[in-house]
């Protein structure tokens, strides 16, 4: 199965980070429609991934309709401390 990048948090300096593909696409699918597609994102050469923090939000959204989905992104990056 395909990987994909995630970045790591506060500039850890580890073996590069990766994901399932269709967990990432999930992600994407969520930040398409809250912010706007980037396609980089997909083709890669766009900062690396996605952030720990950013994963856990769109994933976090998805669970919930489309029409919720920016106030569920934005819940969850409320709650986020970094």
């Amino acid at each position: 199965m395909k990987q994909m990048p995630i970045q790591h948090s506060h500039g850890l300096q580890h073996a590069p980070l990766h994901i399932p593909e269709p967990v990432y696409m999930k992600a994407y699918e969520v930040y398409s429609e809250v912010y706007a597609p980037q396609q980089a994102m997909i083709e890669g050469g766009c900062r690396g991934g996605w952030g720990i923090a950013e994963l856990v939000a769109f994933l976090y959204a998805s669970g919930f309709p489309k029409s919720e989905w920016r106030k569920r992104v934005d819940e969850a990056f409320d709650g986020i401390q970094l």
